[in-house]
């Protein structure tokens, strides 16, 4: 264990092989919260500057940065982003009734239904990082989501042991029956709910990423939410991004990491909380026990499709350093940087030469 300050230590997770995961090796090749970037603009140059647009779509700012020397084919493109965001919006949301979604839930336990191209990839993508985490991220949480209170309605109340064991036998990724030559969904028992929200961003990121390569675009950065996607350079350096300190302030950072052409995807305790005697509970559910995870302050996951961080960034948040950080290292094209519940940083083997340790993060409840 190497210390880097008072507050906190890194540790270089090693001695973990590295091997194909024969289920989804296939979909890994092709592969709350906040990022901050790491380092302020760049001055423009001849060969371009920074163009960025921001816009409010799934619940989450989502933010688009060109290095371009043509700023009207920028806005053109970001505004097919956009477009393209809402559209996948209104398929996967809970809060409206013609979503694929609800339309999925309100049919539980009777008859599958008939879901979009696009939903059904997450749900298979979705489904297939449950069965590789051992039920450690599952979409089906949502059946819990009026028992414990995280959305925009935090009321700072803890449910009983027999409100959350009421809602247990309804959390089960395994009951999503998913007919793919026919696109249908079926969640096989009534009261059962999925929630896209651990997964969504990731997709749209990805499809962003798309959108902007078919405009032309090569160097550019999205970030919605805590999920992040870098391409190309801007200009003359690489994207250094930032590692928030899940007990600093909202724009403190304690390590940095350069991308290229990857994905970089943070799950925390910090975004969404309430403190009650002196304890943190927030919104990321251990589906096992439906009560808030224990094992991590963050998780942050560097990979090469951001629908796959997105998730994997939950699973290992779940699991726990340990477990977590043997998930990370089993897994092809996937690093992470885990900040645990004792406040020691715990770096996976493929990063230990890119993560720059600022600080050691703030230590707090």
């Amino acid at each position: 264990m190497q210390s880097v300050g008072s507050g906190a230590h890194v540790v270089v997770a090693s001695g973990f092989s590295r091997k194909w995961v024969s289920d989804v090796a296939g979909l890994l090749v092709v592969l709350a919260l906040c990022v901050t970037v790491a380092c302020g603009s760049p001055p423009a140059t001849a060969g371009g500057s920074l163009v960025e647009r921001s816009r409010v779509t799934m619940g989450s700012p989502l933010r688009l940065t060109a290095w371009t020397a043509d700023e009207s084919a920028a806005v053109k493109a970001f505004d097919a982003v956009f477009a393209e965001v809402d559209r996948l919006d209104r398929l996967m949301t809970v809060w409206r009734d013609d979503s694929d979604v609800q339309r999925l839930n309100a049919f539980a336990g009777h008859i599958p239904v008939p879901v979009s191209e696009e939903t059904f990839e997450v749900l298979q993508i979705a489904s297939d990082i449950g069965e590789l985490s051992g039920g450690n991220f599952d979409i089906t949480f949502a059946a819990l989501a009026d028992v414990w209170k995280f959305d925009h309605d935090i009321d700072g109340r803890v449910p009983s042991r027999a409100d959350i064991a009421a809602r247990l036998p309804l959390v089960d990724y395994r009951a999503l029956v998913l007919d793919a030559p026919v696109l249908t969904a079926f969640l096989k028992r009534p009261g059962m709910r999925v929630n896209l929200g651990g997964i969504g961003k990731g997709y749209a990121v990805d499809r962003a990423a798309t959108v902007l390569r078919a405009h032309g675009f090569e160097q550019f950065m999205i970030q919605f939410g805590g999920d992040l996607y870098s391409s190309g350079r801007r200009g003359d350096r690489p994207w250094r991004i930032g590692l928030q300190d899940p007990r600093g302030a909202a724009d403190q950072s304690f390590a940095a990491i350069d991308l290229h052409d990857e994905t970089f995807s943070t799950s925390g305790d910090y975004e969404r909380f309430f403190m009650r005697d002196g304890r943190r509970y927030h919104h990321i559910l251990d589906p096992h026990t439906g009560e808030p995870a224990r094992g991590a302050r963050s998780v942050t996951i560097v990979a090469r499709r951001a629908v796959l961080a997105d998730a994997i960034a939950k699973a290992v948040f779940v699991a726990g350093p340990e477990a977590g950080m043997k998930l990370i290292e089993d897994l092809p094209d996937v690093e992470g940087v885990i900040v645990t519940a004792r406040n020691e940083v715990r770096v996976s083997s493929g990063l230990t030469r890119r993560v720059m340790v600022l600080a050691p993060p703030t230590d707090a409840p």
